[in-house]
């Protein structure tokens, strides 16, 4: 496990045969060193604190826990740990929120292992690590030159919170009210403050108008 000189690896996501797969990928450099593979937010942060990884690749939503809240949180335990996010979401939505937590890169899934090399060594080396496509999108959204006029669900989702985010696609899911307050560990009447907020930023007249985008986004997020 301690192979001197290896790039300390932690790894966080909830499908094993996924995660076999990077480690077959990274094997083939042999130049890391896996210390850890976990889809749990409490298990990710002892073996951050324990084993000191220089490196994390992980989902955002690894199992039913919110990784990106995780982000931070690796941040604080070491600020110099380098994190790239894979993930089966879809990047314009969640990039440049991972990228203010913290995060160095955000890849999808369904990228070939030598392309998912490519953004390891690029965040590795100091560089940041989006698609073509998403680098491109956030150019012309910060100098104001993507269509005007046409909705930009990527620039309006930006709006929300990390819990607001987070309730949204669970109504977008078809959880109740009750529902995302079990599963959150909060209350009804908190969650319903947070649907209010959403709706205003969102431009969401009523509660079934914001189900309707709710599911319509969830549609397209993955």
């Amino acid at each position: 496990m301690g192979r001197t000189g290896h790039t300390r690896v932690l790894i966080i996501d909830n499908h094993p045969l996924f995660c076999a797969g990077l480690v077959s990928c990274l094997e083939k450099h042999n130049k890391f060193n896996v210390v850890g593979i976990t889809d749990k937010t409490e298990t990710a942060i002892k073996i951050a604190e324990k084993e000191n990884p220089a490196f994390v690749i992980m989902e955002i939503f690894p199992g039913k826990e919110n990784g990106m809240d995780l982000i931070s949180k690796l941040k604080s335990i070491n600020p110099e740990i380098t994190i790239l996010v894979i993930s089966i979401n879809e990047e314009r939505f969640y990039s440049e929120r991972v990228l203010r937590l913290g995060a160095r890169g955000y890849i999808m899934k369904t990228a070939s292992c030598e392309l998912v090399m490519e953004a390891i060594f690029t965040v590795l080396g100091g560089k940041v690590y989006l698609s073509e496509n998403e680098r491109e999108r956030i150019f012309l959204a910060l100098t104001d030159e993507n269509n005007r006029g046409i909705k930009d669900w990527p620039l309006s989702i930006q709006k929300l919170s990390n819990r607001e985010l987070e309730v949204f696609m669970l109504i977008g899911k078809g959880y109740s009210t009750i529902e995302i307050a079990s599963r959150l560990s909060l209350s009804t009447k908190t969650i319903d403050t947070h649907k209010e907020h959403i709706k205003l930023k969102l431009h969401c007249g009523t509660s079934h108008e914001l189900r309707q985008q709710a599911i319509k986004w969830s549609n397209h997020s993955f």
